[in-house]
């Protein structure tokens, strides 16, 4: 039998400061316990509903790592499928929370599960009664604003990355392995990481933005403070995706093609503007490069 466990369960997804309260305060009810976090994986809408999924703030791993680092001991993924879909709520208690051995299981309040999203803490309670305790939380309100996936997806949506922020408890952060792009930076002296954006993954509005530029599964690689591009490249009409371009400041010999890097975004300077030609666009993208020395305080 698995040891005991206090148990928290949600999609997680970003892991926001909601999501890091929930395991919080597990860990503060049940200290002598370890933390398991049950998420899961694809998004249920898009099994439930296909084509109504939300876009995604964070892969699988990247919702992985930053549930141990708010404090799961150990992360179990569930595979949504239509099987799953289909679960009575106390038949998906039975197969996939009662095996972890909870003495408690925490919840967001508005937490629903089970077949038509029939289940709710209520349910988690008559089901857990003489097996565990169940405790509901609400949800946060930061700013006067729920913080939620919703809301920090409607911010992102309008380039408002430092409130999202806010709900995140860390800058959003994008991360991609880069591509060999037009190399157009590069000849303009700003050589830039690419990073093309999948389907299905939020990023913010089209625009430019400070934030820093790191490498990934490389804990004491230094942060390069980094202007950063979102969108199209409406100046040359010749990028039919969204990409992430990120300029590492006062760098130009980095070699990143193939290497998986990570953006973390501070703060929006301005939207996307179309060029008359090169020296305009040469001339503004440098003036974006002052001001994000100014937003990040770098020389």
């Amino acid at each position: 039998m698995n040891p005991a466990s206090v148990v928290v369960i949600g999609n997680f997804d970003g892991v926001h400061k909601g999501h890091q309260e929930v395991l919080r305060v597990a860990r503060s009810l049940e200290p002598g316990a370890r933390l398991v976090a049950v998420t899961f994986w694809p998004h249920p809408m898009s099994v439930v509903r296909p084509g109504s999924e939300p876009r995604l703030l964070s892969d699988l791993d990247q919702r992985v790592e930053l549930l141990r680092a708010a404090g799961a001991d150990v992360v179990e993924v569930i595979a949504f499928d239509r099987a799953l879909m289909s679960m009575q709520p106390e038949d998906f208690l039975e197969a996939c929370i009662s095996p972890l051995n909870p003495v408690r299981v925490v919840v967001g309040q508005n937490f629903r599960f089970g077949h038509r999203a029939s289940g709710n803490v209520e349910t988690l309670r008559a089901y857990g009664a003489g097996r565990f305790e169940v405790t509901g939380l609400e949800l946060l309100v930061n700013e006067h604003k729920t913080t939620s996936s919703t809301e920090i997806r409607r911010l992102l949506d309008e380039g408002m990355v430092a409130e999202a922020a806010h709900h995140l408890g860390r800058p959003f952060r994008f991360a991609g392995t880069v591509v060999m792009g037009h190399q157009r930076g590069r000849e303009f002296g700003f050589p830039t990481a690419n990073l093309p954006v999948p389907a299905g993954f939020a990023v913010p509005a089209a625009g430019v933005y400070a934030g820093w530029l790191t490498l990934m599964h490389q804990p004491d690689a230094p942060a390069w403070p980094a202007a950063i591009s979102v969108g199209t490249n409406p100046t040359f009409d010749d990028v039919p995706a969204v990409v992430v371009e990120a300029h590492a400041l006062d760098h130009d010999d980095l070699e990143l093609y193939g290497v998986a890097v990570a953006v973390d975004f501070v703060e929006r300077l301005r939207g996307n503007v179309k060029f008359d030609g090169i020296p305009a666009l040469i001339d503004q993208i440098a003036a974006d490069v002052v001001r994000t020395r100014q937003v990040l305080g770098v020389d």
